[in-house]
């Protein structure tokens, strides 16, 4: 029986057997590819049964995150136009997971807040990604949290 070869394996070049080639470290690309395929998948699997997908869940989770949040504030935290916030937004808010108050001082200002069917849906989405990251953290050992917080950190755009 022929052994399995992962094709990452078979296209790379016998004299070159590291995952660095050109000086582009493509064994990290693959890693980064496959970890947010599966890092996205359980809370994939919950929002497609609302008819939600992962914009939505980025919304809800900074939302759920810090409450009161404008959307002026959610919108350079994602670093999305207005037009893509509003369709996702209207569907939270429509689905009661989302509400928005007018601001105490502008009332044209809008603050957000998680209702209590929203904060249920951020923390069941939440949770499957917390497990996985908790599972991968156990293997990696101790002081491997605060290392991959700071490496995830500094591939950031702008502040942190």
């Amino acid at each position: 029986m022929a052994e399995h070869v992962p094709s990452a394996e078979k296209t790379r070049p016998a004299e070159q057997p590291s995952a660095e080639r050109n000086g582009l470290d493509y064994e990290l690309i693959e890693l980064f590819f496959f970890a947010y395929r599966d890092f996205t998948s359980d809370p994939d699997v919950i929002l497609e049964k609302r008819g939600f997908g992962r914009a939505h869940h980025r919304v809800l989770h900074f939302v759920d995150r810090e409450p009161g949040m404008t959307v002026a504030d959610l919108l350079e935290t994602l670093k999305i136009t207005k037009q893509s916030l509003a369709r996702v937004l209207k569907q939270l808010i429509d689905g009661g997971y989302i509400h928005q108050v007018a601001g105490p001082e502008d009332r044209r200002q809008r603050m957000l807040y998680t209702t209590r069917e929203g904060k249920a849906l951020a923390k069941a989405l939440a949770e499957p990604q917390s497990k996985r990251i908790a599972d991968a953290l156990t293997k990696v050992g101790p002081g491997g949290r605060d290392v991959i917080r700071r490496f995830l950190a500094s591939m950031r755009t702008g502040p942190v």
